[in-house]
């Protein structure tokens, strides 16, 4: 894969979301001569692919941005919960406010890497034809960068246009007068549904398991709001930056569901409720997670809520059963703004696919076992291959050969949810068995992304070449990642937390569920000189 006129860096980063630019701003803050690779022909990751109708974070502002001061300061966001556009606007801000585009090399995937021992370097290959090596090799494909399309007999001979929500038309796709069929209620499914039942002539939504939706509490922000906001945000970052790395303003009371009244209880949930956002998630007791009592209370407040949104008594218990599908938030919530209220439209139908599942996709619809929904366009909110699937997706092969793919075949180890033992000096970010999904991705950028800088300045300046975790801590790392997720309530529910939702993959939590812990452990692994890896 090499030859002597290979291009030589220190550090080569895949991926130019939160995490890949936040490793080279603070890389090249240190002197590391970094070269950035980004499959897309724009900035974002996963706000470059997501450009779906109604696509748009769920962590409010000012959570979900750079806590960078020569960021944040010339730059305001017109609503609480930001758009894909204003997002896609924000990483070229980025970009250009750190002047980060000489070192980023768009349009170019990372096709195959491998790691040459004799010099203890990466060598890597593009689809550009680009061949470059690297001492360390950092992966920043987000936990979310590969869809998964399930096998649906037939899909391929639908002659409608059908897109996963993740690839949607760059051009856009018009859904105005058009009969449009949603297969998956995940949120994107959720905010597709919102903006199609406006214009559409009739949506047909085919759920499998009902999504746990909670109010977005969207409002616009005018100049003078950022303006005085702003005299905030030093220690509003300082909060969020700080253990448990949380969301500002969202923090969980230290008392159980159970501890306090009927009275009291109903007080927290209505008015985390009414805040919105994650506040009915993660800010109210500290075992809604945890204990069966406790959940079952939060999840029979959110049914009784969102059923007086619903006039058919029918609709209302596919929506919000009586009984819980799956425990409360053991899937991810995902919000809303008019999600359920949409349901009493006449140009909305529900497919309930345990009821009636699909049979098979035709060329002109989706026949399931309760007949034939004919529809013009076919929308796949069907989810990703989430957490390891953008690493397995590159031809990635470690000191012995193998493929990151055939290590992982069954089942995930990793050290700390940053390294593999067998790829020495290649580590991850955002990765499996790290707490993700349950950080915000520019916060884990930052807290997680000092930590890999601080790694390599620690061995530039002891003249070390070579790391890598031993077989031993990874598979006490994944035990330990086990009994974490055992202590709680995710478990018994069949999410992409667990691995659940691709055939084929072993069901096992990848999502470290408590950032403050995860952070008291890498630190203390790099005061122990970096415990459970082998440097030299």
């Amino acid at each position: 894969m090499s030859s002597d006129h290979d291009e030589e860096f220190d550090v080569v980063i895949i991926g130019a979301g939160f995490n890949g630019l936040y490793q080279l701003h603070r890389l090249r803050q240190h002197g590391f001569r970094v070269r950035l690779f980004e499959a897309a022909p724009g900035l974002g990751g996963v706000w470059y692919w997501n450009c779906y109708p109604g696509a748009r974070v769920d962590s409010h502002v000012p959570n979900y941005e750079f806590s960078i001061e020569e960021v944040w300061r010339d730059w305001s966001w017109p609503e609480r919960f930001p758009g894909w556009a204003d997002l896609r606007r924000y990483f070229d801000h980025v970009a250009d406010t750190l002047d980060l585009r000489p070192d980023i090399q768009l349009s170019t995937r990372v096709t195959a890497a491998r790691f040459d021992e004799q010099d203890r370097r990466w060598a890597i290959e593009t689809d550009a034809d680009d061949r470059v090596r690297t001492r360390h090799l950092l992966l920043c494909t987000g936990f979310a960068s590969k869809p998964y399309v399930p096998d649906l007999p037939g899909l391929d001979g639908f002659e409608g246009p059908c897109h996963h929500t993740a690839r949607w038309p760059q051009e856009g796709l018009g859904l105005g007068g058009r009969r449009v069929g949603v297969i998956g209620t995940g949120a994107s499914g959720v905010q597709v549904v919102q903006e199609a039942a406006k214009v559409a002539s009739q949506i047909t939504v085919f759920q499998r398991s009902p999504v746990t939706a909670l109010p977005m509490r969207q409002r616009t922000f005018t100049t003078a709001e950022q303006i005085e906001a702003k005299l905030h945000y030093p220690e509003l970052f300082r909060e969020r930056n700080a253990p448990p790395g949380s969301l500002t303003e969202i923090r969980r009371l230290d008392v159980g569901a159970m501890e306090v009244s009927a009275r009291e209880r109903n007080r927290v949930y209505a008015d985390a409720w009414e805040k919105g956002g994650f506040h009915f998630w993660v800010g109210t007791f500290n075992d809604t997670l945890t204990d069966e009592a406790s959940n079952r209370a939060a999840y029979e407040f959110w049914r009784d809520r969102v059923r007086r949104r619903i006039d058919d008594p029918a609709v209302a218990e596919l929506l919000a059963p009586t009984e819980p599908p799956y425990p409360f938030g053991t899937k991810r919530p995902s919000l809303e703004q008019d999600y359920y209220d949409v349901f009493n439209q006449d140009n909305v139908l529900l497919v309930d696919l345990n009821t009636t599942p699909i049979d098979e996709i035709t060329p002109t619809g989706v026949r399931t076992t309760g007949g034939e929904h004919d529809v013009d366009i076919l929308v796949l909110a069907t989810g990703f291959d989430a957490n390891t699937g953008g690493l397995t997706q590159i031809d990635i092969r470690g000191s012995d050969g193998a493929t990151i793919a055939q290590r992982w075949a069954d089942g995930v180890e990793t050290h700390l949810g940053v390294a593999v033992s067998g790829f020495p000096n290649m580590l991850f970010l955002y990765g499996p068995q790290s707490p993700t999904a349950f950080c915000n991705g520019p916060t884990c950028a930052e807290l997680q992304g000092d930590w890999i800088v601080d790694c390599l300045i620690h061995l530039r300046d002891h003249g070390l070449t070579r790391i890598e975790s031993t077989p031993e801590a990874d598979r006490a790392w994944t035990e330990h990642v086990n009994e974490v997720g055992e202590a709680t309530l995710f478990p018994k529910a069949d999410s992409w937390y667990m691995s659940a939702n691709v055939p084929g993959k072993r069901r096992q939590l990848l999502n470290y569920p408590a950032s403050d812990a995860y952070l008291e452990r890498i630190h203390e692994a790099a005061a122990n000189g970096y415990e459970g890896f082998v440097l030299s």
